[in-house]
């Protein structure tokens, strides 16, 4: 080269004139370079070569997107997940547990079609009808078989074949799936009976909620009273439009008229055309439903007004949102 500046980590090749490398800053160089053959003759270029940084590193083609307050995971839609965000228990799941501040991609997924998450744990349901889990593991929330092991990788939730959906809540240490049968099965801590299989024990495998077929969605919330992550209540909607409860039930969000916890599905009071539902998730201990009419119910607490009947008065059962009942 007779003149100019290659750009740095440009390399130019003096036996035939090719130059290579990647840039690694910005310029625009004028160059003017001498080539001489075997018989010693010379010709001459004069260039201008310009390099441009590389667009920033980012997330595109994204279809989904969750986060639980301190870590947020993206499904794309070529099936992968990427998560950053804190790590100390792994559940960015690239096999580590350090936090990143930008996205990571999760270790082996590859036909995810849906995720969720809960407190330290992320979840993944695969094209084939599997469930992958990993992170935080105190309860046996992971569903491999195992309590008090976090994995920084996927593991697969063990038995679950035929899922169609998965869900679980931001404080909650437990998860759930829902099946091509209709039927709904959960994991890991099971402290107020939300695992709906009649008792309060943990399980480190998938249950199965009692009673419930024909389910077609399936939702869940959780109370965090002071670093009690178990405060949970699920919903499970039914094909004939009717809403099944259990779990955690101080504020009567289990709709049935009560504030008794119920470690079995209970059916929602005076719902019976039900198309869809929905859980407040972030722990506010109430729920909706939505009916085939347009209209909405709601219950549960209503300390500011959530409900939506212009009251601030908890209800056990549904009551419908914008009607009021009182001042």
């Amino acid at each position: 080269m007779t003149t100019g500046t290659l750009p740095p980590g440009l390399t130019l090749e003096p036996t035939n004139g090719t130059i290579t490398g990647i840039p690694t800053s910005a310029i625009t160089s004028n160059l003017t370079i001498t080539l001489t053959d075997n018989k010693h003759t010379s010709t001459t270029i004069t260039t201008t070569l310009t390099a441009r940084p590389a667009a920033p590193p980012g997330l595109t083609n994204v279809k989904t997107i969750i986060s639980t307050g301190h870590t947020t995971y993206a499904l794309k839609t070529d099936g992968t997940v990427w998560a950053w965000g804190l790590n100390p228990w792994g559940q960015l799941g690239n096999g580590t547990t350090t936090n990143s501040s930008t996205p990571v991609r999760v270790t082996g997924l590859t036909s995810a079609t849906a995720i969720t998450a809960n407190d330290g744990s992320a979840y993944a349901l695969l094209q084939d009808g599997t469930v992958w889990a990993w992170g935080g593991n105190w309860w046996g929330e992971l569903g491999n078989g195992t309590a008090n092991n976090s994995s920084s990788t996927p593991v697969r939730v063990t038995g679950l074949t035929g899922a169609t959906a998965i869900t679980a809540s931001v404080w909650d240490v437990s998860a759930y799936a829902l099946l091509q049968d209709g039927t709904v099965w959960a994991w890991g801590g099971n402290a107020t009976g939300q695992l709906g299989n009649g008792t309060t024990t943990d399980s480190s495998t998938p249950v199965q909620v009692t009673g419930l077929t024909g389910a077609t969605a399936v939702t869940t919330e959780t109370f965090d009273a002071g670093g009690n992550t178990s405060n949970t209540t699920s919903y499970a909607l039914l094909q004939d439009g009717t809403v099944r409860a259990w779990g955690y039930n101080q504020y009567g969000q289990l709709g049935n008229g009560t504030t008794t916890n119920s470690s079995t599905p209970v059916q929602v009071t005076g719902l019976t055309s039900a198309t869809a539902i929905t859980a407040s998730g972030s722990g506010n201990n109430r729920a909706y439903a939505l009916l085939q009419d347009g209209t909405v119910r709601a219950w549960g607490s209503n300390s500011y007004w959530e409900l939506g009947n212009g009251t601030t008065t908890d209800s056990w059962i549904p009551v419908q949102v914008g009607v009021t009942s009182g001042p």
